[in-house]
């Protein structure tokens, strides 16, 4: 039996979300142990050009929502890119998640080869559903966790790979 769209996006998206709010614990108790401004850690960027953990933990949110919208055909649903503290990103998190639940499964599969047009600021993307998931979603997903993961590990944060692994 071949892998289902939905298996490869929700359940893999609501794990990694799982998980970064995991680092995100660990890195507001780090700040309260060490009496670290929690600003400094969610501010944090590890080079001037490249976004804090902030927008690290809303475009890995954003790309979930995205690509689970975009293949399912549904509304996309917006959210304000406004979060400063821990909580404000584990409250992005936990409706990112709840967003992901509540997409039923057959909106997701059959749509592998279904067109999917990501709208960038210079233009659009195509694709084909499955094109999306595998060269697009994840990766991107992923890229924006793991920056998260280095961001407060650089800081010092007490996190190692099962962290950012979710447990397995």
């Amino acid at each position: 039996m071949a892998t289902e769209l939905y298996d490869l996006t929700v359940p893999v998206f609501v794990r990694g979300l799982r998980a970064l709010s995991g680092l995100l614990d660990k890195g507001a108790a780090f700040a309260g142990e060490k009496g670290v401004d929690p600003l400094t850690l969610t501010g944090a960027q590890l080079i001037a050009d490249m976004k804090p953990l902030t927008a690290q933990v809303q475009f890995a949110c954003d790309t979930a929502k995205g690509a689970v919208t975009r293949l399912g055909d549904l509304e996309p649903v917006a959210m304000a890119d406004t979060e400063q503290s821990f909580a404000d990103l584990q409250d992005r998190i936990a409706r990112t998640i709840a967003l992901l639940e509540a997409v039923p499964r057959e909106k997701i599969d059959g749509r592998e080869d279904a067109a999917v047009v990501l709208k960038v600021p210079g233009g659009e993307i195509p694709f084909t559903g499955r094109s999306h998931v595998l060269t697009f979603s994840l990766p991107n997903f992923y890229f924006h966790i793991t920056t998260a993961y280095a961001l407060l590990r650089q800081a010092g944060v007490p996190v190692g790979k099962m962290d950012y692994l979710g447990g397995v």
